[in-house]
């Protein structure tokens, strides 16, 4: 079993993270093509700085190397993971916490055994990512009363351990002694998103914002269900709504850029991707590769190979850096990005 490390450094610049790779099975020419894995580990947070809140909840997600998403769970500090039925190739995995990427690693999921494959993922917890925590909602910041503030540490320790049916089970108990618990609302809606009911999911979020309509987490994560089940519309509606209520929320931007991309107003995208961008250029910088392979593919190689050279400047230690680099020099772009236009994806 290898374990790979995602630290996040305070000597680096932008809080960049680091990702040490490792082999985990034999080369894919050594392995028969279209096997099926589990892929399971647990994720190990260090804290050689500061403690990481005993309640941090993090969303480990499964990307293709087109960033498609593949799969998603969610964990707690010492939290094990387990994503099922995964055809064997090359993956990437993705840290968020309250939807924002702290780490990236890749991954080739094949092994000449079929059997699971065991792979742990240790984070570093510094000052640079409390200080960039400080800055979205904290899961516990409703204010309770009786018993449900113990019942939500229940329920975040049954999340962390994937106990998933007895934390809807405690999740509901809060908000129907609690309706006007916002935060419970969301968390029962993102345990609905990962066992993908999404319907129950949406309903979720929805009472979220119902109760707490300035709450733009549940916002931003309706839209994500609405993109899940393929249905753009409903989540341009959703994280228009979001923007609309925070201009400012890179998060939301972003998600609607992704909702517009899904429904075909790539020029639309285009504003909210580079919006996103404008307001958190460090943490919103996976705006750059999506921007990049959309470019990419519509022929536009020297704009796709500009955004890339931003992302690498943001992110030199990306797992797929140097086939990122291979494109940029194939396509000779400017190294500097256009900043006073923001043009099409349309060639």
């Amino acid at each position: 079993m290898t374990r790979f490390f995602l630290l996040v450094g305070l000597t680096l610049a932008f809080n960049t993270v680091l990702f040490a790779q490792a082999t985990l099975t034999p080369s894919p020419a050594d392995v028969p093509p279209g096997r099926i894995f589990t892929l399971y580990g647990e994720l190990i947070v260090i804290e050689p700085e500061v403690a990481a809140p005993a309640n941090t909840m993090f969303d480990l997600i499964l990307y293709s190397r087109e960033n498609e998403e593949v799969a998603r769970q969610r964990v707690g500090k010492g939290g094990r993971y387990s994503f099922n039925n995964i055809l064997e190739g090359n993956y990437l995995i993705g840290v968020e916490i309250d939807n924002v990427e702290i780490a990236r690693v890749a991954i080739h999921i094949a092994q000449r055994k079929l059997k699971p494959i065991e792979q742990d993922l240790q984070l570093n917890w510094t000052s640079s990512l409390r200080a960039n925590r400080e800055v979205v909602a904290a899961p516990d910041s409703y204010s309770r009363s009786y018993q449900n503030p113990k019942l939500f540490d229940k329920a975040m320790k049954q999340i962390s351990k994937n106990e998933l049916p007895g934390a809807i089970a405690t999740l509901r108990s809060i908000v129907e002694a609690d309706p006007k618990d916002y935060q419970s609302w969301n968390e029962l809606g993102l345990v609905y998103f990962v066992q993908k009911n999404f319907a129950a999911a949406e309903q979720s979020f929805a009472k979220a914002i119902e109760v707490e309509p300035e709450f733009i987490t549940a916002f931003v994560n309706l839209g994500r269900v609405r993109l899940a089940q393929k249905k753009p519309e409903g989540a341009i509606a959703a994280l228009r709504s979001g923007v609309e209520k925070d201009p400012k929320s890179a998060i939301a931007n972003y998600f609607l850029g992704e909702a517009y991309f899904a429904a075909k107003k790539e020029s639309i995208a285009v504003e909210h991707m580079n919006q996103a961008l404008k307001l958190d250029p460090v943490r919103m910088a996976n705006a750059n590769l999506r921007l990049a392979s959309v470019y990419n593919l519509a022929g536009r190689k020297d704009l796709a190979a500009i955004e890339y050279n931003e992302f690498l400047k943001k992110k030199p230690e990306y797992p797929d850096a140097q086939r990122l680099r291979d494109y940029i020099i194939a396509n000779n772009p400017r190294t500097k990005r256009r900043s006073d236009s923001n043009p099409s994806p349309n060639p």
